[in-house]
C-alpha cells in the first residue's frame, strides 16, 4: 500500500486547541530560577569572581617520536598526517590541502 507522505495527517484527536493544550502541561517555570544544578552546582560562576586561590594542575607532554608539530596550525599530530617537509618545515595534510 502507497503512503502519500505530502497529505495532510489531520484527524480527529488533532482538533484540540493550542489553550486546551497549553492547559494540560504543568507550569515548570515557576521557582526554577532559584533552584541549582544538583548534578553540577558550581557550573556558574559570576563575572569578576575572584579565582587566585584557584590551582589547575595540568601535564604537558613534549611531542612523542611519532609526533610533528605543523609549521602552519602548530597542532601536534601524528606522523601518518605529515604531508610533506617543506621549507618552512613540517606541515600536515590539512594544511596541505
Amino acid at each position: 500500500m502507497a503512503t502519500d507522505y505530502d497529505a495532510p495527517r489531520k484527524s480527529e484527536d488533532d482538533s484540540e486547541s493550542i489553550e486546551a493544550l497549553k492547559e494540560r502541561v504543568p507550569n515548570n517555570q515557576s521557582g526554577a530560577g532559584d533552584v541549582e544544578d544538583s548534578d553540577n552546582p558550581a557550573a556558574f560562576e559570576l563575572p569578576g569572581a575572584d579565582l587566585s586561590d584557584v590551582e589547575d594542575v595540568i601535564v604537558v607532554l613534549p611531542a612523542q617520536d611519532d609526533e610533528f608539530t605543523c609549521m602552519s596550525c602548530f597542532l601536534v599530530k601524528h606522523r601518518s598526517q605529515l604531508d610533506h617537509d617543506g621549507p618552512d618545515g613540517l606541515i600536515c595534510k590539512e594544511c596541505a590541502a
